[in-house]
């Protein structure tokens, strides 16, 4: 008899979040689930790791589930999952449900989706899971099966190397879904301003402000699919490589003068 499939579940939001609690209900339906994800929240933490201080482990006891809160960032915690906590390799990294979207540029910035892409980076499949609603009281119910076909889908077919799978769901009924649409990456950006304050002592302090902003018109990107009903997912990939320039550059002088 062949063993269960080892998942690996993380976040940024915290390991108390409603999206990690309802990716571990699934992800137990599929395989032998353990949990390392950040004790506090790691929103917009990208791909930073803890090098300037020490971190810490502490194991959390919850329905039988082995669980760790982790001090660091959602990248250290796929580290420390994969170096200290599991005993074989996993056989499937999770990363969510996020509170809010991470399509087009915001993959960037999310901690989420860096989760995953650490545990691609070590060659282990990975998906990061995200829903269209920053509300910590949001309604996941209509993403679990979604979540569950995904997964299991990953698990059967594995992933092509160098490549980690980004999912957004609408912030929509569950009747109200069309499925899922494979897509690109929309080609958006954020107009940021910083709002600039005074404390009380007179000091400056700036608050992020900024507008999405969706420069992109085509209809085979995840911005249309969410804006049109669709669950969006994106094949990325970690190589960061703009192998269409390399040519070009080949034609520069570099010779000292």
């Amino acid at each position: 008899m062949s063993e269960k499939p080892l998942i690996l579940v993380t976040n940024d939001d915290g390991i108390t979040a409603p999206g990690v609690r309802t990716l571990i209900d699934v992800m137990k339906t599929i395989g032998d689930v353990v949990v390392v994800a950040p004790d506090s929240p790691q929103s917009g933490m990208g791909h930073a790791i803890t090098i300037n201080s020490t971190l810490h482990l502490d194991k959390v006891s919850n329905n039988n589930i082995e669980e760790y809160s982790c001090s660091g960032t959602p990248a250290d915690c796929v580290k420390l999952g994969i170096r200290q906590i599991l005993k074989r390799r996993p056989d499937l990294c999770v990363s969510g449900i996020n509170h809010g979207s991470n399509s087009s540029i915001n993959v960037i910035y999310s901690g989420t989706m860096s989760a995953a892409i650490e545990a691609g980076i070590e060659g282990i499949p990975a998906i990061g899971f995200s829903l269209c609603d920053y509300n910590w009281s949001a309604n996941f119910d209509h993403c679990k099966s979604y979540v569950k076909a995904i997964a299991e889908n990953v698990l059967k077919h594995g992933l092509d190397h160098g490549t980690v799978l980004n999912v957004n769901f609408p912030n929509l009924e569950k009747r109200d879904i069309k499925g899922v649409k494979i897509c690109r990456q929309a080609k958006a950006n954020w107009e940021e301003e910083f709002d600039k304050r005074q404390n009380p002592y007179g000091k400056d302090y700036y608050w992020l402000t900024g507008k999405f902003v969706n420069l992109d018109q085509g209809e085979d990107t995840d911005e249309w699919a969410l804006a049109n009903g669709y669950v969006s997912l994106v094949p990325i990939q970690f190589d960061l490589t703009a192998h269409h320039s390399i040519q070009n550059l080949n034609t520069w002088d570099f010779n000292e003068k």
